[in-house]
């Protein structure tokens, strides 16, 4: 582990793009996780048939999802959560002090 945080330190842009590709990798494994655990869990709670993203409500002619952008809010928040605990727990956020 001693080994990464140092090429992290030490490489900026290559760093950066290996940041950006494991954050997209954890992004994945979230809305994964969002999408098949958490929101059909939920959809039952909230009476919805199934999935929770599927959840609308209409009026008129106009659909509102509403268990759409329940779920897109459950998935940013749980992505949030995983990168802020994720920056504290490795000790990322001090990497920008220099020696």
């Amino acid at each position: 582990m001693k080994g990464f945080m140092e090429f992290i330190r030490k490489q900026g842009v290559v760093g950066l793009a290996v940041g950006f590709i494991l954050g997209g990798a954890v992004s994945k494994v979230v809305a994964a996780l969002v999408e098949d655990v958490i929101n059909p869990i939920l959809g039952i709670a909230l009476g919805a048939a199934g999935n929770l993203s599927e959840s609308s409500l209409t009026i008129g002619g106009a659909k509102i999802m509403w268990g759409s952008f329940i779920a897109a809010t459950i998935d940013f928040m749980v992505i949030a959560g995983v990168v802020y605990y994720g920056v504290k727990k490795l000790g990322l956020d001090k990497l920008d002090k220099k020696d």
